[in-house]
């Protein structure tokens, strides 16, 4: 496979509406993947996505819009809250804000059933790592030409937020509902087994806190919970593979069979079965720490808010560890952002926009990540406040500045997320060989790139 191209180069594949469909259905687009997998990319005839300049010169903003979110991180009043303050301020533009999905994966199931007949949004939550396959279908505009228009100050948001967006020489979305994953711990639990009020500097520390908290009296069965694989494996757990110099890969390059993949792979089974110190949670680790039942997770800022309401004890956060090899920077970023349909009326595209600078707007970043939990996705956002009020907030502030792109295997492969989800599965819930299953992995994940990815490169 070739390697060392850039993940911003400026390729040119084609996918036609039907090929979208096929795979997909073959991937399973309906999985329940919290941050799933990658771009469907299979060739066809339409034509790829271009950053063609857009004249909106003489266009008229259209009197109504439709926004369609799956509301991340319970955001639904809040986000209404914005809607109300804009009609306040803009009178002549009304939102409709549309729950359109409970996840990632039903929005983008309902927004490509109406790309074959159906009525469009004007607005999309995109996922960090669905919006590529929007891309790819042509099926979104690039905002470049709006960001001009409405005035849009892109130097303002978060550069490594803002970056994630941007493909072939364009910008195809605003960063909205962002996260990192973090390390949440129950400070009780820590002072009774007598550790330091902070999280592991690496995962080889943290085994070596486990048993403490084990034998603290707490009650709890499991000092770690591993976060549910179905919605997090390939997210998170490129935090451990990169901690042992591991991945998924390494550009084009599948590494999920490499000797370092392969040990952090088997750090995370031992610590299940072998040491019995982790449990993997079948819905929600968040919810499993709240209820008091484990001493620590790692899970989404997006789960900052729930968590800290939920807890009945103080709530510790703090970066993810390393591991033996790396310590820094081994967390990925996530979360959404929002995006334009191509195939809606100019007028719309217009509305949308003058709504979308307003939903990011430095106020009303604060007032998204105050009610969620989610980043601020502003710079000259004023974070005081919330850091006063939450100060847990300010850890995933400060872990955005070394965070790392994630892996390409699961953000550009089709289904590779899914793949990487039964993988971990087998190994974490079955007791599978690591080795095994991971060499198997690469073999899925080499295929997909071969049919699906390479000839569109």
């Amino acid at each position: 496979m070739p390697s060392g191209t850039s993940p911003r180069a400026a390729l040119t594949p084609a996918m036609d509406r039907r090929g979208f469909l096929r795979l997909a259905s073959a991937v399973g687009l309906t999985a329940a993947v919290a941050a799933c997998g990658g771009p469907a990319t299979t060739s066809g005839a339409a034509p790829a996505a271009t950053t063609t300049e857009i004249d909106y010169s003489g266009v008229k903003p259209a009197a109504q819009i439709t926004w369609w979110s799956s509301n991340p991180g319970s955001s639904q009043a809040v986000s209404q809250q914005i809607v109300d303050a804009f009609h306040a301020a803009q009178p002549d533009i009304k939102v409709t804000l549309v729950t359109a999905g409970k996840d990632y994966e039903e929005i983008a199931q309902k927004f490509q059933t109406a790309q074959t007949g159906g009525t469009l949004p004007d607005l999309i939550v995109l996922s960090d790592v669905w919006w590529f396959r929007y891309y790819m279908l042509g099926s979104i505009v690039p905002l470049d030409s709006l960001i001009r228009t409405v005035g849009i100050e892109t130097p303002d948001y978060r550069d490594q937020l803002l970056a994630d967006y941007q493909y072939a020489g364009g910008q195809w979305a605003i960063p909205w509902a962002r996260s990192t994953p973090l390390f949440y711990y129950n400070k009780a639990h820590w002072a009774a087994a007598g550790l330091p009020d902070r999280t592991p500097t690496t995962w080889t520390e943290f085994a070596e806190w486990a048993p403490r908290l084990q034998a603290a009296g707490t009650g709890v069965q499991h000092a770690f919970q591993l976060p549910a694989l179905a919605g997090y494996a390939g997210w998170s757990f490129q935090n451990n593979l990169w901690g042992w110099g591991g991945g998924w890969s390494k550009d084009w390059d599948v590494t999920s069979d490499s000797a370092e993949s392969v040990a952090a792979m088997q750090f995370l089974q031992d610590s299940v079965y072998k040491n019995g110190w982790a449990g993997v949670s079948s819905k929600d680790s968040s919810n499993d720490l709240s209820a008091g039942a484990v001493s620590a997770t790692v899970a989404s800022t997006g789960n900052l808010v729930g968590i800290l309401k939920a807890a009945t004890f103080d709530v510790g956060a703090g970066p993810l560890p390393g591991g033996p090899v790396a310590t820094s920077p081994v967390c990925p970023t996530g979360g959404a952002g929002l995006g334009i349909p191509k195939d809606i009326p100019k007028e719309n595209q217009l509305a949308a926009a003058t709504f979308l600078k307003f939903l990011t707007s430095p106020e009303n970043t604060v007032a998204f990540a105050d009610a969620t939990g989610y980043l601020p996705v502003r710079k000259s956002a004023d974070i005081s406040g919330l850091v006063t009020k939450t100060p847990q907030s300010k850890v995933a502030i400060d872990q955005l500045e070394v965070t790392r792109v994630q892996d390409r295997a699961r953000v550009f492969f089709p289904g590779g997320d899914q793949e990487m989800a039964k993988t971990c599965a087998n190994i974490l819930t079955q007791q599978a060989d690591p080795q095994a299953e991971l060499t198997a992995l690469k073999k899925t994940l080499t295929g997909i790139y071969d049919q699906d990815v390479k000839p569109n490169l």
